[in-house]
């Protein structure tokens, strides 16, 4: 199982909001709602993510 809890701790700690995502970073409102639903997203923006971050990819989900 994938938890994105990670997500949300980064979140925090980088001073982030998911409006910042989406309106500034151009990440899907849908992306947002398929992580806090727990759902796959892909690879990619696993990639952008971490890039918008400067993070690492264990910073993002954890493997349960």
């Amino acid at each position: 199982m994938i938890s994105y809890k990670p997500f949300y701790e980064t979140l925090f700690r980088r001073n982030f909001t998911e409006y910042q995502l989406i309106h500034h970073h151009g990440v899907s409102a849908n992306t947002l709602h398929r992580i806090k639903k727990g759902e796959a997203i892909t690879t990619k923006t696993i990639d952008t993510l971490c890039d918008i971050l400067n993070c690492e990819v264990q910073d993002i989900i954890l493997h349960i």
